[in-house]
């Protein structure tokens, strides 16, 4: 057994307007997001930094065709590093001298080279004025992300649209916010666990009726276990699109989820095959994660619990990428938790994500506890 920490470190960060209460309110967002956005590949030639009209001392601002882009905090990272320049210290340089930097790093720095871009265009409205007044509103066009140009963006508007398919608004149905300590809660900004800003999305939901019966939980005596998923994504392509499943105890006030068993985690890269991995791999997955009975799932823990691979647990684990220090980490956890050795399929398992609670690194503890829930795949019927 293992904790999970994802959803509570994205708990502790999110500012208010970044929390939703049920998934049609999230996903109204990201449509507004998604419509007012314009993506398309340019070459890095025709990329033209100025200062400013509005503050040419310490402001920088991109010449478009049609008026100026201006790019925020991670698309301007983006693009110094295209350049080879470090954007903390152009950060720091007057806007002319930086503008200088850059445009001689985009025409002399590098060969020609295309960039995948994402722009979004947003009505402003004049100082004093409100959008009521069409003549008064303007448009304020960002660069919300500046990208390779084969990288595959897959829309959080998809993914909570698939979502709310299978699993209704995320706050009523089987499938939902976490309660606290396993009991149903009002939910609040405070202890929602969906979470959405213009850059990225995570969901944590999970069926917390719906628990799945397992012998020999603790100490030889039964227990139950909720099924919980997360879903995560960004749409700058800055990191993997996200989902995993899992079984748990319970999700505390503090959104840190206990008592985990059976981690699994699909990942994929947002290359130029993204879009149609995500139907190909994860949609099926989360169907019928979303229609399955607790008694396929408790089928799969008892045959798991039945196998047994105790003849050469050393071959049986290194077959599967294990490493040596990995293995004896699990021998040693499961011996120490459990007063007994690896014995079957699931001791393995219990052993592995046990063992996976001393790593510190989030990385390394997440990778470990991918490979421990692929073990539950060999429990086949």
């Amino acid at each position: 057994m293992t904790t999970l920490m994802q959803c509570s470190e994205q708990w502790m960060k999110r500012p208010a307007d970044e929390r939703f209460l049920d998934l049609p309110s999230m996903k109204a967002m990201a449509d507004a997001s998604r419509e007012n956005s314009v993506e398309n590949v340019i070459t890095n030639r025709k990329v033209r930094f100025t200062p400013h009209p509005a503050n040419p001392t310490r402001g920088l601002t991109i010449e478009g065709s049609n008026g100026y882009i201006d790019p925020t905090h991670y698309s301007f990272g983006q693009l110094a590093s295209l350049v080879g320049a470090p954007a903390s210290y152009l950060r720091k340089l007057p806007a002319p001298l930086a503008a200088d930097a850059l445009n001689y790093g985009m025409k002399f720095h590098r060969d020609v080279q295309e960039i995948g871009v994402l722009r979004t265009v947003q009505e402003v409205a004049a100082p004093g004025e409100s959008f009521a007044d069409e003549a008064a509103a303007t448009h304020h066009v960002q660069l919300r992300a500046a990208t390779g140009p084969n990288d595959g963006r897959v829309w959080n508007n998809d993914i909570i649209g698939m979502l709310m398919q299978k699993f209704g608004d995320g706050r009523t149905g089987d499938f939902r916010v976490p309660g606290e300590f396993g009991q149903q809660v009002d939910i609040t900004k405070d202890n929602t666990t969906l979470y959405a800003s213009d850059r990225d999305m995570f969901i944590f939901l999970a069926d917390e009726t719906n628990r799945v019966e397992m012998q020999n939980r603790r100490d030889g005596k039964g227990g139950s276990l909720a099924r919980g998923c997360f879903g995560s994504n960004s749409e700058f392509c800055s990191q993997s699109l996200v989902a995993a499943f899992f079984l748990f105890d319970y999700a505390c006030s503090n959104r840190i989820v206990w008592g985990v068993e059976g981690f699994k985690e699909i990942r994929l890269r947002h290359t130029s095959g993204a879009p149609e991995r995500w139907m190909e791999s994860i949609v099926p997955v989360l169907k019928d994660y979303a229609n399955a009975a607790a008694e396929p799932v408790e089928k799969t823990i008892q045959i798991a619990q039945q196998k047994r691979v105790d003849d050469d647990l050393h071959k049986f684990l290194k077959e599967r990428k294990f490493t040596q220090a990995q293995i004896n980490g699990a021998k040693e956890a499961h011996l120490r938790e459990e007063g007994r050795p690896i014995e079957t399929l699931w001791d393995a398992v219990t052993g592995v994500t046990a063992y996976a609670k001393s790593i510190k690194n989030q990385d390394d503890r997440v990778g470990v506890e991918r490979l421990g829930g692929k073990l539950l795949d060999l429990a086949e019927w």
